[in-house]
């Protein structure tokens, strides 16, 4: 029988209003009310991820939970606001842009993961993450049983279970990088692992969504659903055969230091789109083809690290958390009523984490991990995120998840992400690592022979020429059981969401997060230290700190004392320009720098790079270096005199030794200058033992040379000074004793070189050589070292702001 009954469809709404004073409310038309919804999530997302950044929680946690306050649950429960703010008719337009930012985000998402590693994964993290998804799967598909016969009567049984299994086994690559990052876990093994077990899972799940999308159309006969899957298995092999052949020439047309062609770029994401029409029109959702092309892209050289500069910070920042409206708007907490919801709610929370955290702890201890590390990597393990929405909305999109059951499965994501964090920091404490007892924490000792282990930090290309050269001369004889190098690249954590670019990185310097061999790629860096290993009897071991600044300190000193190293080398925070002058290169490396030293476990050096050997490796052979080691007396100079000394082993290197001291005719002039309270009689017996010891030592050397010049006053010591300005390293320590350096001018510029160490970079003082500011391990710094340290810290804000 024919119903009579007029419905009357919304009007369509015009893109762009005439303005107020012509009587147009600009919220009655499309992109005024698409801007205000933009402003309001991001400004709102943003507030929230600032709220909780004590928590230490990832930035998907902030936007899923001002999804949830936009929607029904909370602000939407206002209609007033759900209809002026969010109109039934600007959900299309709403849509439309939140899944193009989401189709170009899978396609980033896609560049995180190297098929080449993939294949390289050890056994270890191919069972962990085979049992990351096994075993929640199972339950996944047990408790849609529950739901079933519950909540979600009369749905389609195969999707269903499917989506349901899919729903409870995925782990949130992106999100964890992320937490890894945050947690300072990205590159330990523990980490590691994670990250190689969570993007087989990644794969793994895109695969079964395929599958469920597949099994999930409306179509009658059960050939539609093979017919979409194997087009999609199809389509994934002409990518392969067709695409990824494009992408390398692009990739190898692409040089090294140079800008990638904006016509590569354009093409690349028109490529995206495409696929994404193509994967839609097979029925198997515009994100499946975006993601595969992510995945074909070649992960070495600029141009990956080019699109992701490109694409992310807009997509990311703007068009992402409006994916989380969108789902925001579906998800309606007042659906879940009565104690039967909420406890199939406890039942679905308790299902998704007991799956994996279990499965994966105990293919962890099978594997004989320590129980601690298969804890924490099931707990990581453990992590939703974005994709895991993905597949919440295509479920509710089909017509497989109904609204209650919709909300029970969000909440569920929300709660296992946000206990991620706080569970693994109460259970995994790599940073509170108890100091452990180890004997060579200085370059001075009575083990001649014992092997020594430096740590050099460096930021930026610009450092590796020096630093290699230092290693070269720091080498010593071949009595010593040989040089260990930890090179460790400093690398800011920037707010990038998905720390793309980050976990890139990471990859590429040297440290792998698949297995321990590593990649054959063409970074300069690497390829920098494996030419000098192969050349020299140096062990260089490349490592990454991934830090904000602020606490970047905290990862040299842990790393320090992991691998038990005598010194810590350290950038200076300013550069050598082409007129010689020194110019700052990040204000906020002083700060790392001066936290590195008032709590380092070992000695440290702060090395002012003036090119040590030109622009690269000098070989052994061609090393002929003038090193001189400025020696006034105290903890710091002999720890200076005591690397001079293994410097001088080389036998390229020539070591002058000149030690100041006061005529003993003008001593009493001395009388009124604050000695420093540590300069002991005890201290002064002390340096006259360690310089007799010295001098008995070189007496049949004749690449090393020692003076004493007697001086009576300090303008005098400056003069000195500056009489020795020829030579290519200056050895000084950082806070020298005795009268002279009390009588120096002490209102330097850098504290945090000590007054030797000014003199030495003051524009005034006319040199080439390179500086190395060396500081003594004490389990204590002497008073003096720590009020220049604070003095530093007061005058940090004034260079932040020049």
């Amino acid at each position: 029988m024919a119903s009579n009954t007029t419905i009357k469809c919304p009007s369509l709404m015009k893109a762009t209003s005439n303005g107020v004073f012509q009587g147009d409310n600009p919220l009655d038309y499309a992109l005024p009310l698409l801007i205000l919804q933009i402003c309001l999530v991001v400004v709102l997302t943003r507030l929230l991820a600032y709220i909780l950044r004590p928590l230490r929680q990832p930035r998907v946690i902030a936007e899923i939970i001002g999804g949830v306050l936009l929607g029904p649950s909370a602000l939407g429960r206002n209609h007033k606001f759900l209809d002026a703010v969010f109109p039934p008719r600007s959900l299309p337009v709403l849509d439309t842009i939140a899944n193009l930012g989401l189709l170009f985000f899978l396609f980033l998402v896609g560049l995180e993961l190297d098929p080449r590693s993939l294949k390289r994964t050890g056994k270890k993290a191919l069972s962990i993450a085979f049992a990351g998804i096994t075993l929640p799967f199972a339950l996944g598909i047990g408790t849609s049983y529950v739901l079933r016969g519950t909540i979600s009567q009369g749905v389609s049984q195969a999707p269903f279970l499917v989506f349901m299994g899919v729903a409870l086994s995925i782990t949130a690559f992106p999100v964890l990088a992320r937490i890894l990052a945050e947690l300072k876990l990205l590159t330990t093994d523990v980490g590691r692992m994670a990250m190689s077990a969570a993007a087989v899972n990644d794969v793994a799940a895109w695969i079964l969504l395929a599958l469920a999308i597949a099994l999930s159309g409306t179509g009658r006969s059960p050939l539609v659903s093979l017919w979409v899957f194997l087009c999609g298995s199809g389509f994934v092999i002409v990518c392969i055969l067709i695409a990824s052949p494009i992408f390398k020439w692009m990739a190898r047309r692409c040089p090294e230091g140079e800008p990638v062609d904006e016509i590569y770029i354009c093409a690349t994401l028109v490529a995206v789109l495409a696929a994404g029409f193509v994967t839609d029109s097979i029925g198997i959702h515009a994100l499946f083809g975006a993601f595969v092309l992510g995945v074909l892209v070649p992960k070495e050289g600029p141009f990956a690290g080019a699109l992701v500069e490109k694409v992310e910070d807009l997509v990311s920042g703007l068009f992402l958390p409006l994916y989380f409206v969108s789902s925001g708007l579906k998800t309606n907490v007042a659906t879940i009523q009565g104690a039967q919801s909420w406890g199939l709610l406890g039942l679905v929370i308790f299902t998704a984490c007991f799956g994996k955290i279990v499965g994966t702890i105990l293919v962890s201890l099978w594997c004989k991990l320590p129980f601690k590390e298969a804890v924490t990597l099931g707990l990581l393990m453990n992590t939703k995120g974005l994709v895991e929405l993905i597949v919440l909305n295509i479920g509710k999109d089909r017509g497989v998840l109904n609204d209650q059951t919709f909300a029970i499965m969000v909440l569920m994501a929300l709660v296992t992400t946000f206990i991620t964090t706080p569970t693994v920091i109460a259970v995994y404490k790599p940073a509170q690592i108890a100091k452990s007892e180890y004997k060579h924490r200085t370059i001075r000792r009575k083990e001649s022979s014992s092997q020594l282990r430096l740590l050099s930090c460096f930021h930026s290309t610009r450092n590796i020429p020096t630093l290699i050269n230092l290693m070269e001369v720091s080498r010593g004889t071949g009595k010593r059981e040989g040089l260990r190098v930890y090179a460790m690249h400093l690398m800011e954590l920037t707010e990038r969401s998905s720390a793309i670019l980050m976990v890139h990185k990471a990859r590429k310097n040297g440290m792998p997060f698949w297995n321990k061999v590593r990649d054959s790629d063409p970074n300069q860096i690497i390829v920098a230290f494996d030419a000098f290993e192969h050349l020299s009897r140096v062990s260089i071991r490349p490592t990454t700190a991934i830090s904000p600044m602020s606490s970047m300190h905290e990862d040299i000193c842990s790393s320090a004392e992991r691998k038990r190293v005598a010194m810590i080398i350290l950038p200076f925070h300013k550069h050598m320009r082409l007129d010689g002058h020194l110019e700052t290169t990040r204000a906020d490396l002083r700060y790392v720098n001066r936290r590195v030293l008032e709590h380092a476990p070992c000695s440290v050096g702060i090395l002012v790079d003036r090119g040590l050997g030109g622009t690269s490796h000098v070989s052994a052979s061609n090393v002929n270096y003038t090193i001189i080691v400025f020696f006034f007396g105290g903890h710091d100079d002999r720890e200076a005199l005591s690397y001079g000394a293994l410097m001088a082993e080389h036998p390229g290197i020539s070591l002058n030794v000149v030690r100041f001291m006061v005529d003993p005719k003008v001593v009493g002039e001395f009388a009124r200058v604050d000695i420093n309270d540590s300069y002991s009689p005890e201290a002064r017996s002390e340096e006259e033992e360690f310089l007799a010891e010295f001098k008995e030592n070189i007496s049949n050397n004749g690449s090393i040379k020692y003076e004493e010049l007697m001086v009576n006053n300090a303008t005098e010591t400056v003069d000195m000074i500056r009489a020795h300005n020829r030579c290519n390293l200056f050895l000084v320590g950082r806070m020298p004793e005795g009268q002279l350096v009390a009588a120096l001018n002490k209102n330097s510029e850098c504290p945090e070189l000590g007054p030797v160490g000014n003199l030495l970079i003051s524009p005034d003082f006319s040199t080439t050589a390179s500086v190395l500011v060396v500081q003594q391990y004490q389990s204590q710094l002497s008073r003096d070292s720590l009020n220049s340290l604070k003095e530093e810290e007061s005058t940090e804000g004034e260079y932040d702001s020049h």
